[in-house]
């Protein structure tokens, strides 16, 4: 692999549960994607001079540890695949000083005409150039909890939602600064919004506010995003959630980021979640009450 981005954990990056929330994740993966897509000629200035974009379409994500605020990483990775109408990008985030893999993602990417917004196929120059930096998808970066079947093929909506009774858990308007060059909004946002959809889904489901419990938080372990599409700025987007399944540990959530001006999800999402005791900071059996609130909403049914 190579190296493509390095930096540390600031402190406003890390959230209530004190490690890096998953948002910045996002953001560090873009980083080293950009940073990859120049080894195959794809960099900003060349893709606005030729009218196309490179965005994600289908992204896995494993957490592995915690990075806590002043750690230094760096990313490295490569390609696992490519073809005309994809590049299947491997990335992994390595904590500086002890060697250790922290997080790996899994980026399938497309290129669009800005325009038309219509797939653009790349060029063999450029299939080329993904296959000189050829990588093998190690063993921790392979899904664990989560089977990335194929997705959906038509976008839920929100009639679909209200149907399966889905909790609101947020509602806000795309900012300005949380768009591209290009005008749409970054993939992080897309995460920032589940991210602040949580502590609405654990109030709803279990009564708790993770604001005041000081003992007992929660971490996920998986992610999965497929993006539909981009948002604008001014779009106002809503979260729907709801349970998939529960286990001893674990439980996995799917939400549905929608555009509430057109009723259709322009990105959907699963992960698999534990809770966490914060003092130890090890994953914990979920409680026995919590067991007993969440197993009447599980829609195993329920799909991205």
């Amino acid at each position: 692999m190579i190296e493509l981005a390095r930096s540390s954990v600031q402190t406003w990056e890390c959230d209530q549960m004190g490690h890096m929330n998953v948002q910045f994740y996002v953001e560090k993966s873009s980083d080293a994607i950009a940073a990859l897509l120049l080894t195959c000629g794809l960099g900003t200035r060349h893709l606005a001079q030729s009218g196309r974009s490179v965005e994600p379409f289908d992204t896995h994500i494993r957490f592995l540890r915690e990075l806590r605020p002043g750690t230094p990483y760096f990313l490295r990775g490569g390609f696992i695949g490519w073809d005309m109408m994809a590049l299947t990008a491997y990335c992994e985030l390595v904590q500086t000083v002890s060697g250790e893999v922290s997080a790996s993602f899994v980026t399938k990417l497309r290129s669009l005409d800005v325009h038309s917004r219509k797939p653009h196929a790349f060029d063999d120059g450029v299939l080329a150039m993904a296959a000189h930096n050829k990588v093998e998808l190690p063993v921790h970066g392979a899904a664990r909890g989560l089977t990335l079947d194929a997705p959906r093929e038509t976008a839920p909506s929100m009639a679909d939602a209200d149907q399966m009774n889905l909790l609101r858990t947020f509602q806000g308007v795309v900012k300005p600064q949380e768009c591209d060059a290009t005008g749409f909004m970054q993939p992080r946002f897309f995460m920032a919004r589940v991210s602040d959809a949580i502590p609405n889904l654990l109030v709803q489901t279990s009564g708790r506010d993770r604001g005041a419990d000081t003992k007992v938080g929660g971490a996920a372990l998986e992610y999965r995003f497929i993006y539909r599409k981009f948002p604008r700025a001014g779009d106002v987007l809503s979260v729907r959630s709801g349970l998939r399944s529960l286990g001893t540990k674990t439980y996995v959530w799917a939400h549905w980021l929608i555009d509430v001006e057109s009723g259709e999800a322009v990105a959907t999402s699963e992960a698999v979640a534990v809770a966490m005791d914060l003092t130890t900071r090890k994953a914990i059996a979920l409680p026995d009450d919590l067991r007993s609130r969440l197993e009447p909403l599980v829609i195993p049914e329920l799909t991205i």
